[in-house]
Order: structure tokens, then C-alpha cells, then sequence
């Protein structure tokens, strides 16, 4: 079966080898007469994919002993409430804004501590990433949020800021929803990441956030349980019932990850060799060309979401109209911004971004 190209930014992608194995087993996993779905959380059935699945993630990301693998729910937008609620003690808390999803950070934990504007790219329509350099950190910051890449506006930081270097002892949290597992992470500079799984690990429903061991324990007293990450912690990501479907389809995906290989390299240094040949693919053709351009600094251009846009946009129902027609799926860009993207995550072949940029050629070609 030839399936079409599916560049949506989320939910999005995922690897077919992946899907086949999920249906293989949809009605029976493992000899147990049951369906996944259909398995209680805490029978040894669902208990053995949890753990192969929180093993392989932790080997996969390479993941410190010192850290927590929580596997919990809400999205990132939740995350965005839950983080201070468990780390912020309603006191100060610094906030790097470089686009739409970390400003919606922003906005929602004025709910529950003081933020403070570090650095912000709103100036530029958020086509940068400040540098850490320029940052105005405060003394007294329980911790600094970061969106380390931005899904709506393609901006991202090609390396984690060493805080201490600039002067703060905050633990840094990174917003990684959207290129998790497309790199290596140093998880010296990190105190806590989260990201939903829905982008690059699997379905939506799944959150994964990976904390450190000291930062457990100062959640508000009106935390709520279920997002009480000590409580999570404690009880194996078990307190209530998680989204089980969605880690068991993230495990296969874990699984499919561990196994590639690119140019000598295996897991994520594979995936992240292959990652920068797509987007140097495409990136490489929109600066050539005299129709479509994209309107961020090449110092932090995501290799994961790339916005462009048509120099005529009247042009665009025309232009999605015939990549429809060529198989090349969800390139309409968010409505917050217009134009187009193309998210091309670990799942999408390098094929799929060829006949991309053999469709934008062709359809430029027809109106020169």
C-alpha cells in the first residue's frame, strides 16, 4: 500500500512499520486474548510494555539515573500549569519567549507565579531566537522556561544555554514537544523537560516529562494529585489510570527509533543525521527561490516545522489544491500565522521531503 506524505504538525506522522505491528495486535497482544486497549493498567500485560517502554526511552534519550520518566497527560498546554504548580512556589519564574507556544507558557503560569520576560523575539514576529547572552535573568528565578523549538513559527535553539555560565543557579525547563528524539539532549543544563508525545513519539494523549530527582516534593498545596509529580513519581506514573494505548503505541515507536541507522550512527544521532539532510533539503530550495521564501534567521531555523510562504498568496488554495493531488498532505501553516509548513519529524522519510521540493519546483515552474 503507497500511503501519502503526511506533513502535519501534530498529530502527525508515524512510522508504518510502527502502525503495522500496532494492528497485528490490535485484537490479541501476545497470545493474552486481548487488545491492548482492553488491558487493565496494573495486570502484568500492560506492566510489561510500560516498563520496556519507560527502559527504552530512557536508553534511547540517555537519560540520567538522577531523573524521573513520567508518562502523563494534558499536553503541553497542561504542562504549561502543572510545571509551576510544582516548581515555582508562587515565587519568580523567567520566561525565554520565541513564538506562539511559549508565550501561551507565559500567559498561563501568570496564573500561578510571577513571571519575568527574560528575552523576548515578539520585536522580530518571533524569526529568531535571542541569544542566552542577551537574557535578563533574574536572581531569584525558580526556574527558566524555554520552548526549544517553536511548532507554529519554526524557531529553534541549536544548543541549551548553560545557565550557570550566565549567572543563575535556576534549573532550566524545556518545552521539547515538538523535536524530542530528533537530537541529543544534555541533560547537565536540564532540570525538567516535557513535551507531548503527539509530534514525534506517538499519538496524542501522551505526555512525557523527564524530571530531576531533587526538583520533587515542592509542588503547591493546591497541586492536584494527578499532576503532583513526587505522587506520579512515587506511584510509577500509576496514580491514575494513564493513557495506555498511547504508551504502548510510543513504546513501538521507542522500538522502531533504537533500531535506525544513518551513515554509522544508531537511535537519535541517526535520526538527528538524517533530520539535518531533509531540512538542508528543503531549506536549500525555498532560499533559491523566487516564490516561496522562509522568514527565519538561518542560525536557528527548525530542522523539525518549516513555515513558508507563497510571495503571492493567492496562489495558496492553488498550491494546496495540487499537493493534495500529489499526495503530500497537511502543508496549510497554522491559522495564527498563514502560509505553509511542512513538519517533517523523525517518521517522515527523506522521500517525502523530495517530492516536496519537486512539487514546489513544478508548481513554480508552471507559473514563471
Amino acid at each position: 500500500m503507497t500511503r501519502p506524505f503526511n506533513f502535519s504538525a501534530g498529530p502527525a506522522v508515524i512510522p508504518d512499520a510502527v502502525l503495522i505491528k500496532a494492528a497485528s495486535e490490535m485484537l490479541d497482544w501476545h497470545g493474552s486474548g486481548m487488545g491492548v486497549m482492553e488491558m487493565s493498567h496494573r495486570g502484568k500485560e500492560f506492566m510489561s510494555i510500560y516498563e520496556e517502554a519507560e527502559a527504552d526511552l530512557r536508553e534511547l534519550l540517555a537519560v540520567p539515573a538522577n531523573f524521573k520518566i513520567l508518562f502523563m497527560q494534558g499536553g503541553g498546554i497542561a504542562e504549561n500549569a502543572i510545571v509551576p504548580l510544582n516548581l515555582s512556589q508562587q515565587g519568580t519564574v523567567d520566561f525565554v519567549v520565541t513564538g506562539s507556544w511559549s508565550q501561551k507558557s507565559f500567559n498561563e503560569a501568570a496564573q500561578f507565579c510571577q513571571p519575568h520576560l527574560a528575552a523576548s523575539a515578539q520585536s522580530t514576529k518571533y524569526t529568531t531566537a535571542p541569544s542566552p547572552a542577551q537574557w535578563a535573568l533574574s536572581n531569584d528565578a525558580r526556574y527558566v522556561h524555554v520552548c526549544t523549538n517553536e511548532t507554529i513559527d519554526g524557531v529553534e535553539y541549536h544548543e541549551l544555554p548553560n545557565l550557570k555560565a550566565l549567572g543563575s543557579n535556576a534549573p532550566l525547563v524545556i518545552d521539547f514537544s515538538s523535536h524530542v528524539a530528533s537530537r541529543r539532549v544534555d541533560w547537565s543544563k536540564v532540570g525538567l523537560a516535557f513535551g507531548g508525545a503527539q509530534k514525534n513519539l506517538g499519538p496524542a494523549g501522551l505526555t512525557l516529562v523527564v524530571v530531576r530527582e531533587d526538583l520533587l516534593g515542592n509542588a503547591m498545596k493546591h497541586c492536584p494529585s494527578a499532576f503532583n509529580y513526587k505522587l506520579v513519581a512515587d506511584s510509577g506514573s500509576m496514580l491514575n489510570t494513564p493513557p495506555t494505548y498511547s504508551i504502548y503505541i510510543a513504546g513501538l515507536v521507542f522500538k522502531w527509533l533504537k533500531a535506525q541507522t544513518e551513515n554509522g550512527f544508531q537511535g537519535v544521532d541517526a535520526m538527528e543525521q538524517r533530520n539535518m539532510a531533509k531540512a538542508k533539503l528543503l531549506y536549500d530550495f525555498l532560499d533559491q527561490s523566487q516564490l516561496y521564501e522562509n522568514r527565519v534567521e538561518k542560525s536557528c531555523r527548525s530542522r523539525m516545522n518549516i513555515p513558508f510562504y507563497l510571495r503571492d498568496e493567492s496562489r495558496n488554495e492553488a498550491f494546496l489544491e495540487g499537493a493534495k493531488a500529489r499526495g503530500l498532505l497537511q502543508l496549510k501553516g497554522h491559522k495564527s500565522v498563514g502560509g505553509m509548513r511542512a513538519s517533517i519529524y523523525n517518521a517522515m522519510p527523506l522521500e517525502g521531503v523530495q517530492a516536496l521540493v519537486t512539487y514546489l519546483q513544478d508548481f513554480e515552474a508552471k507559473l514563471a
